[in-house]
Formats: structure tokens, sequence, C-alpha cells
């Protein structure tokens, strides 16, 4: 019989594990509100930007369920230190495996969980730069520049996570793109912006999958092939030495494909 894990973990699409999950909530104590949407968002883009190479599907279902004991509660300081290792107990009981849960429990670092996975690094990040940028009863959210500089001197200071740098140049690169709607903003602003605005998670879902997916996903594609074409063409410049794979990802900040790049030579 299909337990909860599996049914979670074959269905693809991020949008409808979102509602699995907000159903999930309605009948099990969990924490599902319009963060964690918000977060799993920015771990989507950032994946999918930067060409990560990540089981994708179980990272953002991690990132979904991460949280799942956390508790919305200023006052509870000592849930902080446990709720990660909690959450990791509560879905090993309805049958997710070993990997998955170690990821979930080092989205903080409380538990002490050596060696850290791969995962677990870009959960990290989503779960820190995320909740900088959404208000705060004692506090407001703080702009997308900021946060990045608090993420690599404050939060993660003296830390090792494998995908900092990467995410860095992600938020820099991502917040070049200018989204015209009413007004001009950039995706992290705009995400901020749908999130304050939507009065429930199951509206904020809907923003996501409707308005701004679409409409982010459409100016990143564009971006993107604005980076291959000014590669392309340095490429064939005589005047030119080519670049390494791994030259061109720093230059750049954007994986390109060894298929691109064989192509690419062949010219």
């Amino acid at each position: 019989m299909e337990n909860f894990a599996d049914y979670i973990l074959s269905e693809k699409d991020l949008i409808s594990k979102m509602e699995i999950e907000y159903y999930l909530s309605k009948k099990q104590p969990i924490f599902f509100n319009k963060s964690v949407i918000f977060k799993t968002e920015i771990a989507r883009l950032f994946i999918n930007y930067m060409d990560i190479e990540v089981d994708k599907n179980m990272v953002l279902t991690a990132c979904l369920l991460c949280n799942c004991k956390k508790v919305d509660n200023p006052q509870k300081l000592g849930k902080l230190k446990t709720y990660a290792k909690e959450g990791a107990e509560y879905l090993k009981s309805i049958g997710f495996d070993d990997k998955i849960c170690k990821v979930c429990e080092e989205v903080n670092r409380y538990s002490e969980s050596m060696p850290r996975e791969k995962e677990s690094d870009i959960l990290e990040l989503v779960d820190n730069y995320g909740g900088m940028l959404l208000d705060r009863e004692e506090r407001i959210g703080f702009k997308p520049d900021e946060a990045l500089v608090l993420l690599e001197h404050r939060n993660l200071k003296d830390k090792y996570n494998r995908y900092l740098e990467t995410f860095i140049a992600f938020i820099n690169e991502i917040e070049q793109i200018e989204i015209e709607d009413k007004i001009k903003t950039t995706p992290m602003k705009e995400l901020v912006r749908i999130h304050n605005l939507s009065k429930d998670v199951k509206q904020f879902i809907r923003k996501i999958a409707y308005d701004f997916e679409p409409k982010i996903d459409k100016e990143i594609y564009k971006k993107r092939n604005e980076i291959e074409k000014r590669i392309l063409e340095d490429n064939i410049n005589p005047n030119r030495a080519l670049f390494s794979a791994e030259t061109t990802r720093k230059i750049m900040g954007h994986i390109i494909t060894e298929d691109k790049i064989s192509k690419t030579n062949e010219e």
C-alpha cells in the first residue's frame, strides 16, 4: 500500500506537491504557511537557473517538509534547536527514507549532523535567505542585497556551505532581471510582494502557479539565452581564447552544458 512519502515523491509537479502538503496540514499537526511556499520557490529558481546537479524532486519535497515541526512562536526559543530533528523523526514515521530525513534535519546545524548532505546546503541557504526577506513581528524584511550580505557575513560566517558562492552569484544575476507589470520590479521583490498580498496559503499557491512562475520563467529563459549568445560570440572571436567550462561558469555565473560547449567547438 502506498504511503504518504511515496505519494508526494511520485508527484513531480511542484504546485501539486504544495497542494498535497496543504491538505496534509489540515489533517496533521504540521507547520505549513506561506513562508514554506516562499522558500521552496526560491529553491526551485536556484536549482533551475544555476543547473544544480541534485535530485530536484527530492530537494523540493524536502523544502516543503523540513519545517514540519517548526513552532511559529518567538517565545518558544527552545524549539528552535529541536524542530528540525523532531521533523526528521516525524517524516521517518510516515515513510520517508533515511536520506531525505537526514537532509531535512540538516536544514539548520543544531543537531550537529555530519557529514552534511549536499542537498542540505541548499535547504540551509533558502531557509536563511528567504526568512530574512520576509517581515517578522520584531522587524521588517530585508532587501534582497541586504539579506545576501547578512547571509554571508552573519548567518553563515565561519560555516562551510558548498553552494554559498553559487547562491550569491544566482541572486546577483537574477536581481538584474526586470519584471514589468504595473511597476518595474525584480524577481525576489516580486515574490515578496505577492507573498505579502496573499491572504492565505491557497491564494499564494495560485499566484505562484498562474502569475509568478510563468512570468519569471519566461524572463529567466530570455536571460539565459542572452548569456549563451554572449558566450558563443566570445568563443568564435578569433582574437580571444576559448574558455573552459569551469572558467565560463565562474565568469558568467551560469553553467554551460557539455553539449552546448561541444557544439560551439565544432563550429
